[in-house]
């Protein structure tokens, strides 16, 4: 890369300077054992050898790594960790004075030393000690905003997965004002959206346009609540899997469609909310007795049974209602069964 052989020549001359200036000041052992005219040649070319080795490791390398951690870190960390650094330094300045009036050598290193030490304790303290923090300060893990009116209103984190922003549900319940979170979409959610919607079959490349429209109408319709965030697990390759290591880092909910999903969130103890169980939920209740009015539009699986749905999109299935195919009749409900795909009613005709 461009910038690693920018840094194998800046370590090349900086070193070469450095072997000169080593030369100059030589410990006696070496000018006795190399003639001075070997050492102004000796020292600047091993200088700028080990330069251009080293070059990349001294500037470009850690500048990635460091890069690469700031990318994976969330804002709030960012900010703690800075706040520890500054007091941890602040100490160390007020240790300085008295550390610099001991005997040499002490007297130079253990400035430094100190200075060092106390800003990977500030750190390191102030990062594992966040939460704790954050209730002391009454500030909200995610924004460090206090509410005008004095109430404390921490907010959770809800990530949404590809199957829900495809669904488009989560957008009539956003809207409606039923979730106020915080709707956090990483950036490789996004990412598989577009590449559901790039495919070459038709059905997915509809489902993958659908779900970007819908993403599109959401953060148009909503006040500042959903966010993209580019915070991303480097190590895990799967986007479920990637998906429950962010909840876990952000100590956040899932919002999710899929079943297998679900269970192994609830296994790793990631709470999560399915929007099936909840449309579920505001069903209409039946109870047996009922009496109710359906329309059959099917045959049923077994021998003369008639299927026909709710508003809601409850099945029913009828028995003895073959022969009412394309017909209202009033039904009488013998059974409500709960699945996991839904709720079914059971009713003979009246």
């Amino acid at each position: 890369m461009k910038a690693d052989r920018i840094a194998r020549i800046l370590g090349l001359i900086g070193f070469a300077i450095g072997g000169f200036y080593f030369e100059e000041q030589s410990p006696l052992l070496i000018r006795e054992l190399i003639s001075k005219d070997s050492r102004l040649w000796v020292f600047p070319i091993t200088g700028a050898i080990l330069g251009f080795i080293v070059g990349p490791y001294l500037s470009t390398y850690p500048a990635r790594t460091m890069r690469k951690l700031i990318g994976q870190t969330s804002t709030h960390v960012l900010i703690i960790g800075l706040v520890g650094l500054i007091i941890g330094l602040t100490i160390a300045a007020l240790l300085a004075w008295p550390l610099s009036t001991l005997p040499s050598p002490l007297s130079q290193l253990l400035p430094s030393g100190c200075a060092l030490l106390c800003g990977w304790l500030g750190i390191t303290v102030t990062i594992s000690r966040r939460s704790d923090l954050f209730k002391i300060f009454n500030m909200e893990k995610n924004a460090f905003n206090i509410e005008s009116n004095n109430e404390s209103t921490r907010k959770t984190d809800l990530l949404l997965d590809t199957s829900t922003i495809i669904d488009g549900r989560i957008c009539d319940i956003i809207t409606s004002g039923f979730i106020s979170d915080n709707i956090i979409i990483p950036r490789f959610i996004l990412d598989e959206l577009q590449h559901i919607a790039d495919s070459a079959d038709n059905e997915r490349r509809r489902r993958g346009r659908r779900g970007l429209d819908l993403l599109n109408k959401l953060k148009q319709q909503t006040n500042n609540i959903v966010t993209i965030t580019d915070l991303n697990t480097k190590k895990v390759k799967e986007v479920d899997s990637k998906l429950i290591v962010l909840a876990k880092k952000l100590n956040a909910k899932i919002i999710t469609n899929d079943y297998n999903l679900n269970k192994v969130a609830e296994i790793q103890g990631i709470p999560v909310l399915n929007i099936n169980e909840l449309a579920n939920a505001v069903k209409t209740v039946c109870l047996p007795g009922e009496i109710l009015e359906v329309k059959i539009i099917q045959e049923g699986t077994e021998s003369r049974q008639g299927v026909g749905y709710l508003q809601d999109g409850t099945m029913v299935v009828v028995d003895n209602a073959k022969n009412k195919i394309n017909k209202k009749i009033n039904v009488i409900v013998t059974k409500v069964l709960q699945t996991a795909a839904g709720r079914m009613l059971f009713a003979n005709i009246e």
